[in-house]
């Protein structure tokens, strides 16, 4: 049984998380950490520490319209990808206990394409 790091619970979200399988489950941000526990499976769970946060990644498309899913990346350089059913007030909960600077937006498909050209010219 997974005990949560968390002594007050801000903001609890169904989200389906894409490591490796994908589960369903809910995320929960809190005043110590990041926090996903899976419906099914109690032992399938992430905590992430607000002190190993890096980076909040934002996929974002349509001009901000629509954000299909968010990456929690750890000082580590591991990546955890999510989907929420209502992602901004998901990044307005996070946006509580990450500096503004570490969250970002990805790239978009033109922006990869463009960092791959620029590259391969380069060499």
């Amino acid at each position: 049984m997974a005990q949560s790091l968390n002594a007050r619970v801000d903001f609890v979200i169904d989200a389906t998380s894409y490591s490796g399988l994908n589960s369903y489950g809910k995320i929960m941000i809190g005043d110590r950490a990041f926090e996903y526990y899976n419906n099914r499976k109690v032992e399938d769970y992430i905590q992430i520490p607000w002190e190993n946060v890096d980076y909040v990644i934002a996929s974002v498309m349509f001009g901000g319209r629509y954000i299909p899913r968010i990456a929690v990346r750890t000082r580590q350089g591991r990546d955890f990808s999510f989907a929420a059913r209502k992602p901004r007030e998901l990044l307005r909960a996070i946006r509580k206990y990450v500096p503004s600077d570490h969250m970002v937006r990805s790239l978009t498909l033109v922006g990869v394409l463009k960092k791959r050209l620029k590259e391969r010219f380069k060499k």
